[in-house]
């Protein structure tokens, strides 16, 4: 789905990609990114924030939460991060830089509470009294007080499935008061998840009715004298939904795909923010006629109908470039060990070919390599390290330090 507009929207990335895998500095089953991009891209949303008086925590999951990605993110203006969990937040607070934002889509678990505590999160959003308690005691436990977000919800409201949870919105009177009675802890705000989806049949975003949910709580807590509070509302972040979300109250943003141009609305619109994150493998073998790719990180984020998957093959960039050749994945239910690709007539492929794609990707929930590289703008790429996608250095023989 992001294969064409990657390659119009950055081709040299997808050209030093190549180059650096044919080189022997890039493994296969990569998620590459162009950090000076990222750097742009964060450049675009901070100063679209800061005009609209946003706070904004940038989502690491998808890209590894490796820390040349937060020092790109940093330059570019976004040097604090949501935590969608606790082995998120552990290489954020690492690296040296604040947790704004921890608990949400997540809970923290009442063993690794105090460890969150610890780290000072600006926010801990809790869906429960007993989580709100959790927070609280640790807290108490690392010497501060904590201030707590609560995820409410609605009749109506919109969650992926194994996402819901929360405090019923009607009652978000009587939960501020019980939050803002507990020892070492304070209530701060309202957040749900999603606030804005993409709507493939008019292919733009729209608010859910969550937003509508924390609208709503948000002027009950106003009526009952409550001021200054804060409303995070997540959910396909751009520069361009700020100002929708501004509007509406908000006063948190989270973006997390739209750091590599990567959101639904950028696979059919082009908006400030680049692509800056791609897919490689290499040929591994012919079976049949068919050409196989390793796998690991074939995991295509589910925001759109299936669709037709293509890859670029070859052994160096102009013959990837001039070789777009259909894939076909394994399904969610088995286990990606390598992609199958239909070769194009008259153009051979071989073992060790170079092999992108340009889906929108999740690389926490995979087994790849993440492999930031700088200097793509100034025609010097340059490899900054093999990590894990959880943000640690991989032992990948290849790789030597300087």
């Amino acid at each position: 789905m992001f294969l064409k507009t990657l390659v119009r929207r950055n081709r040299s990335f997808v050209e030093a990609a190549i180059t650096l895998h044919q080189a022997g500095e890039i493994p296969a089953n990569s998620y590459v990114l162009d950090l000076d991009t990222m750097q742009a891209n964060a450049r675009v949303m901070a100063d679209e924030a800061e005009t609209l008086g946003l706070k904004i925590y940038a989502m690491s999951k998808q890209i590894g939460r490796n820390p040349p990605a937060f020092h790109a993110l940093a330059a570019g203006g976004i040097d604090s991060y949501v935590a969608v969990d606790m082995a998120c937040a552990r290489p954020i607070h690492a690296a040296g830089y604040r947790i704004g934002h921890i608990g949400h889509l997540v809970q923290v678990s009442w063993a690794e509470a105090l460890a969150a505590a610890q780290m000072k999160p600006d926010y801990w959003t809790v869906f429960s009294h007993e989580k709100a308690r959790e927070a609280s005691e640790a807290s108490g436990r690392a010497g501060h007080t904590q201030p707590l977000l609560a995820r409410i919800y609605a009749g109506g409201d919109t969650f992926y499935m194994g996402h819901e949870g929360g405090f019923q919105a009607e009652e978000i009177v009587a939960v501020a008061d019980a939050l803002d009675g507990l020892p070492h802890a304070e209530f701060a705000g309202i957040t749900t998840f999603p606030a804005l989806l993409f709507d493939p049949d008019t292919n733009d975003v729209a608010p859910t009715p969550n937003l509508e949910t924390l609208e709503n709580a948000a002027a009950a807590l106003g009526a009952a004298g409550r001021e200054q509070i804060e409303i995070n509302a997540p959910g396909t972040t751009s520069s361009e939904v700020m100002a929708a979300l501004a509007s509406a109250g908000t006063t948190q943003v989270e973006p997390g795909h739209g750091l590599t141009g990567s959101t639904p609305l950028h696979a059919v619109r082009d908006l400030p923010e680049r692509p800056a994150m791609l897919y490689l493998s290499e040929i591994s073998h012919v079976y049949n006629g068919r050409p196989y790719c390793f796998g690991g990180g074939l995991y295509i984020d589910p925001v759109f109908p299936p669709y037709d998957v293509q890859a670029l093959v070859g052994a160096d960039p102009d013959a990837a470039l001039n070789n777009v050749v259909h894939a076909t994945l394994p399904p969610p239910s088995a286990i990606d060990y390598y992609g199958i690709l239909d070769p194009n007539a008259g153009k051979p492929i071989r073992a060790g070919d170079s092999v992108v794609f340009g889906f929108r990707a999740q690389a926490f929930v995979t087994r790849a390599y993440v492999v930031p590289i700088s200097g793509v703008s100034k025609g010097e790429p340059t490899v900054e390290g093999i990590w894990t996608p959880y943000g640690q250095p991989a032992e990948w023989p290849s790789w030597r330090k300087s």
